[in-house]
């Protein structure tokens, strides 16, 4: 199986990382001329990839297609360049729905939107597909864990949540740094803070079977330190204005 991606950025480099650490078996990854330093980057790391010199090459000589580009760019090139009718085409690109993919590649099938996650380089993480479909739900679950959304409005809200990741590394940046001014390292107060944090959610996806209230109930004693933390961070409204966000991010994609 031939592999091509039209745009290379941050999400399409860690998917072409996450195959080329995995077991998943590929003949060859195809990667597009748009933003050469990374395509270099990745074959330079890893064996069995092509830079093509257009995109049309890359739609000719692959079996599946990830489309890794901005809505901007997605909606001025794709129109452009033309299918296979058999060809599994899987979009990354947040604000193009379905329908409208199906509109610009002219193709009634075989086509899946993913929102896969950074953490997909190493082999972890969700990759949220619609619509549903046994073989990408196959590949993606060599590298992650798929999980099959049966409607694109459905859909929406598992991209609403995943525009939360930067402020995720945000919140550990501000702790880190605090803990640098009270006189830590800067490696020494970030591998605290990312191994906390890691770990509190790896006991949480451990026992998923139990909410999460029940964590927020178990990590607090009345009047000691995480009661304090969470109660304060409540009256400030940082999780209302984090609820806020995620409503405002929804209403973005509910436009497009």
């Amino acid at each position: 199986m031939k592999l091509g991606f039209i745009g290379t950025g941050n999400i399409s480099s860690d998917v072409v990382s996450g195959i080329c650490n995995s077991k998943i078996s590929y003949n060859k990854i195809i990667l597009s001329p748009r933003n050469k330093k990374k395509s270099l980057k990745l074959k330079k790391k890893f064996k069995k990839i092509e830079i093509a010199k257009t995109n049309q090459e890359v739609i000719d000589k692959s079996d599946w297609i990830f489309l890794g580009v901005l809505p901007e760019v997605g909606e001025k090139i794709l129109p452009k360049l033309k299918f296979k009718p058999k060809q599994t085409v899987v979009s990354f690109i947040s604000t193009i729905n379905y329908n409208e993919l199906k509109k610009i590649l002219k193709k009634k099938s075989n086509i899946v939107r993913a929102i896969p996650m950074p953490p997909i380089s190493l082999g972890k993480g969700p990759i949220a597909i619609f619509p549903p479909h046994k073989n990408v739900k196959m590949f993606f679950n060599k590298i992650g864990n798929t999980i099959e959304i049966k409607s694109e409005k459905l859909s929406k809200n598992f991209w609403a949540t995943s525009g939360t990741m930067a402020a995720f590394y945000e919140m550990l940046k501000v702790l880190s740094e605090w803990l640098v001014k009270k006189g830590l390292s800067r490696i020494q107060a970030q591998q605290y803070i990312t191994s906390l944090y890691s770990a509190l959610a790896e006991l949480a996806a451990a026992n998923s079977k139990k909410d999460l209230k029940y964590f927020v109930n178990e990590s607090q004693t009345p009047g000691g330190l995480n009661w304090q933390g969470v109660n304060e961070l409540r009256k400030f409204g940082y999780y209302k204005s984090l609820q806020k966000t995620i409503n405002n991010i929804l209403k973005r994609l509910n436009r497009s």
